[in-house]
């Protein structure tokens, strides 16, 4: 059945060939597309009525330039509840913040997948539920490439990093899953980083943000003249990677069909790219990685079982992060310290109040949810560390934390902030490292002492100074 109203979108664009391009994926959600090609436009259509209809703004940065923000921060006055997302070359991270703190929704990098582009519009427009405002903004920081960026100590998480470790070292097919958000594209980047492969040639494909119809050329080439629009040989992905490593991500959406091709391929050595009379031999590592567990599908027959015995023989799960939850102050602690180091943003820290509220949440995007959340919140605090009230939308699905009393003590260590944000006191902390210690090592006074790297009489000293029990 039809939607009884469609939905209008205006989108602020001057480039014909993009702007049919977001229509038509536009079209697809049932939405109505509004193109205006200048900042003057775009405002004066807000006072009309179809500006009175509109339920969301894409706005091309290109259009306005350097005032981009400024036109965002404008149209957030004039419509303060309008969804307002950003289409840009642009990766810097200065940009996202300043975009971000004008009032913009999401910040979308171009070219931008046609999914992406779907999901940040569904996530703007969507009132049922605060949980959906927790959608990941594009803020492009910059990704390190090794193990010791891979933060956690859950023995799942470790095991999975481990078996990776090893599996750098290696040239066969390799299966990587895990849930979306679980870091498995910074797992694959890792594992490059440290293969014999590393200086070879790398690239990975999307395979849900390809269109079906150009999957198959993009992987295995095709010949000029080998269908209706093939003006020129393109040599596929499979050949070009020739010596180094094709990653596959999201896996499991290929179609039958390529997944009869590429598994002849991997077992054979062999491409043969679409209309050529011969296969060209090649030694490629493909890495594949999906979001479903890939046995489930080939069970259900949506996966050929020839294709993942083929990719399986090493295969890598990354637990969700409701699996770890132990980690979660550490990573949060590690990515404040990136948020840092970007632009326009600065060091701060994190309130136990606001631990306890991220260890609350089942995070069902996982740790590129929890990166995305705490960089929004970063920018928009203006103490020296979050408390629980710079995640108000975590505060408003979960509720009243007060009564909620799982502790992240044993995760977060000694408490260094108070309920306000602003630093405890130093004797305050000491005496809390040296009662977490005696609780610790089980009233081994000489144990404790050894651990905190004092003597034992400037350990009983500090106990009266400090008015601690050491029976405590």
């Amino acid at each position: 059945m039809a939607e009884p109203e469609q939905r209008l979108l205006m989108l602020i664009d001057d480039e014909p060939a993009q702007s049919r391009l977001i229509t038509a994926l536009a079209a697809r959600e049932g939405w109505r597309v509004l193109v205006v090609d200048e900042a003057e436009k775009a405002i004066a259509t807000l006072g009309t009525r179809q500006g009175m209809q509109l339920s969301a703004i894409i706005l091309d940065q290109w259009v306005p330039g350097d005032r981009a923000c400024e036109l965002i921060a404008e149209l957030k006055e004039r419509r303060p509840a309008m969804p307002v997302l950003m289409l840009t070359a642009s990766t810097s991270p200065l940009l996202a913040v300043e975009a971000m703190r004008a009032g913009a929704t999401d910040y979308l990098v171009k070219p931008v997948a046609p999914e992406r582009l779907m999901q940040a519009l569904r996530n703007a427009t969507t009132r049922e539920s605060p949980r959906d405002e927790l959608t990941p903004l594009t803020e492009k920081m910059p990704a390190t490439l090794d193990f010791d960026a891979m933060v956690g100590t859950a023995p799942p998480f470790r095991d999975a990093l481990a078996k990776a470790a090893k599996a750098a070292r290696g040239h066969g097919p390799l299966l990587i899953e895990g849930e979306s958000g679980t870091g498995k594209e910074m797992l694959v980047r890792a594992m490059q980083a440290a293969s014999p492969r590393a200086k070879a040639p790398f690239r990975m494909i999307n395979i849900g943000g390809i269109p079906a119809s150009s999957l198959e050329s993009l992987m295995f080439g095709h010949e000029k003249g080998a269908f209706a629009g093939a003006f020129d040989r393109q040599v596929g992905a499979l050949q070009n990677c020739d010596g180094g490593t094709l990653v596959l991500d999201e896996v499991d959406r290929l179609s039958i069909d390529l997944q009869d091709r590429l598994a002849e391929a991997l077992q054979t050595g062999q491409v043969r790219p679409i209309g050529a009379r011969h296969s060209f031999k090649v030694d490629v590592r493909v890495i594949s990685a999906s979001n479903l567990p890939l046995a489930d599908l080939v069970a259900t027959g949506h996966f050929r079982a020839e294709l993942f015995e083929t990719i399986s023989r090493t295969t890598i799960t990354l637990p969700p992060l409701r699996d770890r939850n132990g980690d979660i102050t550490a990573l949060t602690r590690h990515f404040l310290a990136r948020i840092a180091e970007q632009p326009g943003l600065r060091q701060m820290g994190i309130t136990d109040g606001a631990l306890n509220l991220l260890a609350a949440f089942d995070w069902p995007g996982n740790v590129r949810q929890l990166q995305a959340v705490l960089f929004r919140a970063a920018v928009f605090c203006d103490g020296d560390a979050l408390t629980a009230q710079d995640f108000p939308q975590l505060s408003q699905i979960l509720g009243d934390m007060t009564g909620a009393t799982q502790s992240v003590s044993e995760a977060a260590g000694v408490q260094l902030y108070s309920d306000d944000g602003n630093l405890r006191p130093l004797e305050d902390i000491e005496a809390d490292v040296i009662r977490l210690a005696i609780g610790h090592y089980r009233g081994r006074m000489t144990e404790v002492a050894r651990r905190l790297g004092i003597g034992r009489s400037t350990l009983y000293r500090k106990l009266s100074d400090l008015g601690i029990d050491n029976a405590a």
